[in-house]
């Protein structure tokens, strides 16, 4: 195992050895490529929870190589060291890249949501293909960064929504572009999960645990005291400045399947009709209306998607429309021309009025390996269906929600080819954060 601490650098010097190698080797993407009887030469940016899922799966297809981990949690990343005896292992992860790039063809991305756009910039950067964990980015202007940085690239990509590859997902979106229930006027959206505090941050400094690197933690962030259980290892999703809240968290997996069966562009303008952050966490039970330009699958020229969770979820005249024992606690409510549509997390799509559909013929589609995609992909064969072109966007629309919660009751009217709101120009300094000194991204030119 690599002594981390003998091999410390600046974040000054690797950006300045990215930037002379992108100068030096425009052709760097390309050596990305990993040959179909080959194995894909791997590391991951994290050890465990997400990082561990992607792990077992990626693994799982007998086509990849794990070489390196880099995780601030020493214990959680020497527990990989069972499995996978031959790795090895950073507490830095820009040191991993600065050691392992000629060794390596693809990363995952599986840290929490502050550090995803960071570290996959400067992987795409060397030219290596990137599996991120979701969502994409923990800010709007970092996912358009991120997308653009792919494309510049031309690094294979996936976005950790696996729900997309699975049977169930691609039969809703199959139904709606059938036009099962002819065209949609309206969707409800909704998640249980409640990745938010009302309460005020506790006011006390903890021991940093032996192993685990608090200042590589925070990373991007400003510098605060250590707090045990407030931060690591789950709790970040709640706090402002390291996660999304719930819409973050389940957005992009419950938007997902209603942005692709639409083919939704970005949207017009949204409201946020519930409580806003306190001063360092989410709120919960978040109501937001998002509308969209229409096309060919929606009813009008414009159609709304709402967005719950928490305790909030759709009218009981809307839950009214399908007749179920017990509404699902996730999920999407696609309200067509010609009927409804109920499609639980995770579940198969579900008809209404069922007596009208009895007959309809339901298209008999496959589960994909949302994985083994991206894996096949860096080895030359297909493409991915979650790759950044498509995520960003997914990213962009289910971020600006959370800036939505900032202001509550008002409309913010959405200009994205600009990146801004074009009517309260307060909310516009929300769509990125500020980086703590030394920890700046190198952003596509």
């Amino acid at each position: 195992m690599h002594n981390t601490s003998s091999f410390r650098i600046s974040r000054r010097s690797f950006l300045l050895q990215t930037a002379a190698l992108g100068v030096a080797f425009p052709w760097v993407s390309r050596l990305g490529a990993a040959s179909a009887n080959d194995l894909l030469n791997h590391a991951s940016f994290g050890a465990s929870g997400m990082a561990a899922a992607d792990l077992e799966a990626l693994m799982g297809t007998k086509q990849v190589r794990l070489v390196a981990v880099a995780d601030v949690d020493l214990p959680r990343a020497q527990a990989l060291k069972q499995k996978f005896p031959d790795i090895r292992i950073y507490q830095d992860w820009r040191v991993l890249l600065d050691k392992e790039q000629k060794n390596i063809e693809s990363v995952n991305v599986s840290t929490p949501d502050h550090m995803h756009a960071p570290i996959a910039l400067a992987a795409m950067q060397l030219g290596k293909h990137v599996y991120g964990q979701k969502p994409l980015t923990q800010n709007v202007f970092e996912a358009r960064q991120v997308t653009l940085q792919a494309r510049k690239s031309a690094v294979v990509t996936q976005m950790g929504i696996q729900i997309h590859s699975n049977v169930e997902y691609r039969t809703a979106v199959k139904l709606i572009q059938d036009l099962a229930i002819g065209k949609v006027k309206e969707v409800h959206s909704w998640s249980g999960k409640k990745w938010g505090d009302l309460d005020p941050m506790p006011d006390r400094s903890d021991p940093v645990p032996e192993g685990f690197n608090w200042d590589f933690w925070l990373g991007v962030a400003t510098q605060r005291p250590y707090i045990n259980g407030y931060y690591h290892p789950g709790n970040w999703r709640k706090r402002l400045d390291f996660g999304t809240g719930t819409f973050g968290d389940m957005g992009c997996h419950i938007y997902d399947p209603v942005f692709k069966a639409l083919a939704l562009t970005a949207p017009l303008s949204l409201r946020s009709e519930g409580l806003a952050p306190n001063q360092h966490n989410w709120a919960i039970n978040a109501l937001i209306h998002y509308v969209f330009p229409g096309n060919q699958y929606t009813a009008d020229k414009t159609v709304k998607v709402t967005w719950y969770d928490g305790d909030m979820r759709p009218s009981p005249e809307v839950q009214s429309l399908v007749k179920i024992e017990q509404f699902p606690d996730q999920g999407s409510l696609f309200i067509g021309t010609e009927g409804v549509l109920l499609l639980p997390h995770i579940g198969m799509p579900r008809l209404f009025p069922e007596e009208k559909f009895d007959d309809y013929k339901v298209p008999t589609l496959s589960n994909l390996n949302h994985w083994q995609q991206y894996v096949e992909a860096c080895r030359g064969q297909g493409k991915t269906s979650a790759h950044f072109d498509y995520a960003g966007p997914l990213t962009e629309t289910v971020l600006l929600g959370g800036v939505a919660t900032r202001f509550p009751k008002q409309t913010l009217e959405w200009d994205a080819a600009q990146l801004r709101f074009t009517n309260v120009s307060e909310a516009n300094r929300h769509l990125r954060r500020d980086y703590r000194s030394g920890w700046e991204p190198k952003w596509p030119a």
